[in-house]
C-alpha cells in the first residue's frame, strides 16, 4: 500500500528537447577521469602512482577521514595523469583504457542472509558506498552513524531530466538486491518514491514504504519528499541514493563486479535528436554529444540538468553522479531594452510584462543568460510559493550569508541541500546564488558543529 504525497508549491520549467525513449551505445571513451569535485568534503589518499596499471573496481584512492572508504576506477587501464591544483590537491584522475577490459571481482555472498556488518564491509571495500549521501551537510554518508531512515526517488521532475521509469526497465533484480542490503543498514523504513501516475518497475520491490507523489518540480527532490515524509531534525542522520545507483550497487552485490555503466539522457534544444545513451561513469561527453548531433555552435554543455548541473566541455568527462547531460545555447547576448517590454518566450513566476502563466504546458527554448545583474537581496515573497519545503528561505539564505550558526540552525538548515534552492535560485530576481550560499553555509555547519 503506498502512501501519497502532493505538492502544490513548486514551478515546472518546460523546456525544449526531451529525449526520446530509444538507446544507443556510446562510442568508447578514449580517455575516462574521475573529477574530485564531485566527491565534497572528501580529502583523497592515492594507493597507485601515475602510470600504474589498475582493473576496473579496483581502488584508486580512499578517504583520509576514513580509510576504509574506498574509491575505484570505472575501466581497467593506465591512471597517466594526476591533476593538482594549489597546495598539490588534486583535481581529477585520468585513465586510459585497456582494449580488453580487466574486472576485479569479489566473493559473493548470499544478501538474504548477510549481516549488517558484512554488507557494509563489502560496500566500502567494492567502492559502492560513495554512491551512499547523507543528510544532514549532503555529503557521502559516515558508516559509522546509522541512519533513521533511507529515501530513494525515482520521481524526476527537473527540467529534461531521464526518466528513472525508463531507464530501469529489466534491473529489476538488481535493485532488489540493493534495496534488501540497505534496508540491514537502518533500523527504520526504505522509503521510496515514485509518479503518481507511474508504472515503475520499483513499484514491485519489497522491503520499502512506497510513496506515490504528484506535483511541480520540486516534487520529485528526494529533500522535498525527506520533508513530507519524516523530517531531519538536529542530532538525526538520513541517508539518499538514486534509482541509477542502486542498480549498479545491485549488480555489484549479484556478481562480485563493480559495473560503472550508466544510461545517460542528452537532452536539450541544441541538441538534433535527444535520446539516451549506454556509457560509463567518468567517459568523454564528445562520444555521445556528436552522436546525436548539435544545432548550433554556440553552445553551453551541462553535466547535469539546467538547474543544478556544472558547466562542462564538449571534451569533459560524465559526473560520477550525473545521469543528464543538457546542451542549451549560450546566452552571451543580450536584449535592448529587454527589461521593458512585454515578454513571450521566457518563464517567469511573476506576471509583470511576461505571459508564460498563461500557457503553462508551453515548451520553451531558453538560454544561459541570467537576464539581469547580481544585485542586493529584494524581499518580494516569490521564493515562498515556489518552495514547499516548511522553512522560511529568504530567512536561512541571509542566516547563512551572516554565518549565524545559532539561525542556520533553528530555519532549518540540517534538512536541505543545495538542490533544494536551485528553483528559488532560478526565479530570484537578484540573481544571487542560492545553491553556493547554501553549500557554504552547509560547510561552515560541518567545520563547527560537524
Amino acid at each position: 500500500m503506498s502512501k501519497d504525497i502532493r505538492i502544490k508549491k513548486g514551478l515546472n520549467i518546460n523546456l525544449v528537447g526531451a529525449a526520446e525513449q530509444t538507446t544507443s551505445k556510446a562510442v568508447l571513451s578514449k580517455v575516462y577521469a574521475l573529477n574530485l569535485g564531485d566527491f565534497h568534503g572528501v580529502t583523497p589518499k592515492m594507493l597507485v602512482k601515475q602510470g600504474a596499471e589498475i582493473k576496473a573496481g579496483e581502488a584508486i584512492f580512499f578517504n583520509k577521514d576514513n580509510e576504509s572508504m574506498l574509491f575505484v576506477s570505472p575501466v581497467s587501464g593506465e591512471l597517466i595523469e594526476i591533476e593538482r591544483g594549489a597546495r598539490r590537491r588534486i583535481l581529477s584522475l585520468r585513465i586510459l583504457p585497456d582494449k580488453e577490459q580487466e574486472v576485479l571481482e569479489h566473493p559473493i555472498f548470499d544478501v538474504q542472509s548477510a549481516s549488517k556488518d558484512s554488507i557494509k564491509a563489502f560496500l566500502l571495500k567494492s567502492g559502492c558506498w560513495p554512491f551512499i549521501k547523507q543528510r544532514p551537510y549532503d555529503i557521502i554518508a559516515n558508516p559509522d552513524v546509522n541512519p533513521k531512515a533511507i529515501f530513494i526517488s525515482a520521481f524526476t521532475t527537473a527540467p529534461l531530466a531521464a526518466d528513472a521509469d525508463y531507464v530501469l526497465q529489466g534491473k529489476e533484480k538488481e535493485l532488489q538486491a540493493a534495496i534488501t542490503a540497505l534496508a540491514k543498514l537502518t533500523p527504520g523504513k526504505v522509503h521510496l518514491s515514485v509518479g503518481a501516475s507511474s508504472s515503475s518497475t520499483l513499484s514491485g520491490l519489497t522491503g520499502v514504504e512506497l510513496h506515490k507523489v504528484s506535483g511541480p518540480h520540486p516534487a520529485g527532490l528526494v529533500g522535498t519528499q525527506i520533508n513530507k515524509i519524516d523530517p531531519i531534525n538536529k542530532g538525526e542522520v538520513v541517508w539518499t541514493v538514486t534509482p541509477q545507483d542502486l542498480v549498479i550497487i545491485g549488480e555489484t552485490l549479484l556478481t562480485g563486479k563493480f559495473n560503472a555503466e550508466r544510461v545517460v539522457a542528452l537532452v536539450g534544444s541544441s541538441v538534433k535528436n535527444p535520446k539516451y545513451y549506454t556509457t560509463k561513469i567518468g567517459a568523454e561527453v564528445s562520444t555521445f554529444l556528436y552522436g546525436s548531433g548539435v544545432n548550433e555552435d554556440n553552445i553551453r554543455v551541462i553535466n547535469g540538468d539546467v538547474l543544478t548541473g556544472s558547466k562542462s566541455r564538449p571534451d569533459g568527462h560524465l559526473g560520477f553522479y550525473n545521469n543528464t547531460v543538457t546542451v542549451i545555447p549560450e546566452g552571451d547576448d543580450y536584449e535592448f531594452f529587454g527589461w521593458n517590454k512585454p515578454i513571450f518566450n521566457k518563464i517567469s513566476a511573476t506576471r509583470a510584462l511576461t505571459f508564460s502563466w498563461m500557457q503553462p504546458n508551453k515548451k520553451y527554448k531558453l538560454d544561459t543568460n541570467t537576464n539581469g545583474e547580481h544585485r542586493a537581496f529584494v524581499v518580494t515573497g516569490q521564493y515562498e510559493k515556489v518552495f514547499p519545503l516548511d522553512i522560511f528561505p529568504m530567512q536561512l539564505l541571509k542566516a547563512c550569508l551572516v554565518k549565524d550558526l545559532d539561525e542556520m540552525e533553528q530555519l532549518g538548515l540540517y534538512e536541505v541541500a543545495p538542490e533544494d534552492f536551485s528553483l528559488t535560485e532560478f526565479i530570484c530576481i537578484s540573481k544571487q546564488p542560492h545553491q553556493q550560499i547554501i553549500r557554504e553555509g552547509l560547510d561552515l555547519l560541518y567545520k563547527e558543529i560537524g
